[in-house]
């Protein structure tokens, strides 16, 4: 009962609270935003942290997208007590940020897996093109994980129950414009919290399967490609459906929780699953794969 209290508390804040409950409950609302399922953190957060195979390297992914990600809410949260916020509730720019972020990540993935930032694979779907699977180990690049900061720049400016709370409700209660944007701050920072121990367990996920360390940067590096690359595509689509068709993004079946992310399936949740669980999950499988397939290969030709 205290738990559905304390949660009834943070999404529904009293009048009268002190700037220091503000930030606290900003705080809260930041955690809650990174622990449930989020189609502008999570499939980031997961493509760069498994890409980094490690759980230093994956904490830092977690915190270097939060970080581009507060810098945006504490300026979302400033235009929210000035009262410029308003342009969220006349229009809704899901469809535009899906589609800015489906091409980031496409771009990234791009550059992933075949060390350019375009590649249209028109050769792969054509089926002329024949990989050697060793040739692309080398071809795979490292992960770019300085651009997760332009990832959290642009995914800040999706907009959900839990933004609206922190931009029209907490942060207009501050005392001066010179306060404003530390709710956007503690709730960037809660955020970054769940972030950085989602990302660490994202990363660990490779270290699953006894594998050599070249195998788990391999897998890592796959994954996190594919999942950038397809995803990002997957993402500008439905960014584009959206545009076209604004009624998709109303969408939704209400599962009975009153946790934002966690009370509807709806288009937002769709993406998540789509692109972590499905693509994450397969991407990491074929990967897998295709090293011990080229470990039985590489085998058989030594006996020879």
């Amino acid at each position: 009962m205290m738990e559905m209290n304390l949660i009834e508390l943070v999404l529904n804040p009293p009048q009268n609270l002190t700037i220091t409950e503000i930030l606290v409950i900003s705080f809260i609302l930041g955690l809650m935003h990174g622990a449930t399922p989020d189609e502008h953190t999570w499939p980031i957060t997961f493509s760069y942290a498994v890409g980094k195979y490690s759980t230093k390297g994956g904490m830092k992914a977690g915190f270097l997208f939060s970080l581009g990600f507060t810098v945006q809410r504490a300026l979302l949260t400033t235009l929210g007590f000035l009262g410029l916020a308003e342009i969220y509730n006349r229009y809704n720019l899901d469809g535009p940020v899906y589609i800015i972020v489906g091409i980031v990540m496409a771009i990234a993935g791009s550059y992933i897996l075949k060390g350019r930032y375009i590649h249209l694979p028109i050769d792969k779907l054509l089926g002329s093109e024949h990989h050697d699977p060793m040739a692309e180990r080398n071809e795979l690049k490292d992960p770019p994980i300085k651009m997760t900061i332009v990832h959290g720049l642009i995914a800040g400016f999706g907009f959900g129950a839990y933004a609206s709370i922190i931009t029209f409700v907490l942060a207009p209660r501050m005392p001066s414009v010179l306060f404003a944007p530390l709710p956007g701050v503690m709730f960037g920072l809660g955020t970054m919290t769940m972030q950085i121990i989602f990302g660490a367990l994202f990363a660990n996920l490779m270290k699953v399967k006894k594998l050599t360390e070249d195998d788990i940067k391999y897998v890592g590096s796959k994954t996190a490609g594919r999942v950038l690359y397809y995803g990002g595509f997957t993402f500008s689509l439905v960014g584009l459906l959206i545009v076209l068709f604004p009624s998709i993004d109303n969408w939704a079946v209400s599962t009975g929780i009153s946790i934002p992310n966690l009370n509807a399936i709806d288009v937002g949740f769709l993406l998540v699953i789509t692109v972590v669980g499905v693509l994450g999950v397969m991407s990491m499988v074929m990967s897998y794969r295709e090293v011990t397939k080229t470990k039985g290969r590489l085998s058989k030709e030594t006996k020879a």
